[in-house]
């Protein structure tokens, strides 16, 4: 959406920013009356808070099927919330938005299991555990640490985090904050942005039935994309190389 994010208090004369603190609030006396003091701006992220200490501090007295529970409705929360467009500016895709969506999905299929079969693989136990310990650090076990039980939450989550940042870029790029529309982008920068989504599409139909290595690869090169795309043309480069090589793996 396209807010006016620079606000003055009508009631006291503070002023603040809505970007940074994602709230129409006044931060002076609370009053919801303000007015927008610049133009209006891309803005999709809100930059909430991701803490999962309260569920990790009842990690000795709750089962493992409610932390997990807990820890995907929390994930659900906080990735809804956000964006990757700030007061105009294209972010990363970030390592805490990665880690969140697939704690979301790796808590999706603990729940279920221990739901339904009442055990659950040892080596899929720890790597949940390891992912709430670590997720809001924006830390996630390496490829190699995926258990073969996990490999498709691992694939899915970052297809659906690729599809939501691809969604942001195109936003970007057509209310023209990039400077350009998306008619005037070089060929080779829409076929990088095209190619993205049809991997997206393809691990999606495949339910992340993919080897972590090549999500990670998938990744980087959505990384190297939106570098490309604020005028690296050495990333460009890079992505492309990387999804043409992925083509084999994927």
């Amino acid at each position: 959406m396209k807010i006016r994010g620079e606000r003055k208090c009508t009631e006291c004369g503070t002023r603040w920013s809505y970007y940074e603190t994602g709230s129409i609030d006044c931060p002076g006396c609370g009053s919801l009356r303000s007015v927008g003091t610049d133009n209006r701006t891309e803005h999709t992220d809100l930059q909430v808070p991701f803490d999962l200490t309260p569920i990790r501090s009842d990690i000795d007295d709750t089962s493992t099927g409610e932390l997990a529970d807990r820890a995907r409705d929390r994930c659900r929360e906080y990735i809804r919330q956000r964006g990757f467009i700030n007061a105009g500016d294209l972010r990363d895709l970030d390592d805490t938005y990665l880690a969140a969506i697939e704690l979301r999905h790796v808590a999706d299929i603990v729940a279920r299991e221990l739901e339904y079969d009442a055990s659950l693989d040892d080596r899929d136990e720890l790597y949940f555990l390891s992912l709430l310990r670590d997720a809001d650090s924006g830390e996630r076990p390496s490829a190699d640490e995926v258990p073969p039980g996990l490999q498709a939450a691992r694939g899915l989550a970052v297809a659906n985090a690729i599809r939501e940042y691809r969604r942001d870029v195109r936003t970007w790029l057509e209310e023209g904050e990039a400077g350009r529309t998306q008619e005037e982008l070089a060929k080779s920068e829409r076929q990088v942005l095209e190619s993205l989504g049809e991997h997206v599409k393809r691990i999606r139909l495949l339910d992340g039935n993919i080897e972590p290595t090549a999500a990670d690869r998938l990744v980087e090169a959505t990384r190297d994309l939106a570098d490309g795309l604020r005028g690296d043309e050495v990333a460009l480069g890079q992505a492309q190389d990387r999804l043409e090589r992925l083509e084999t793996d994927v």
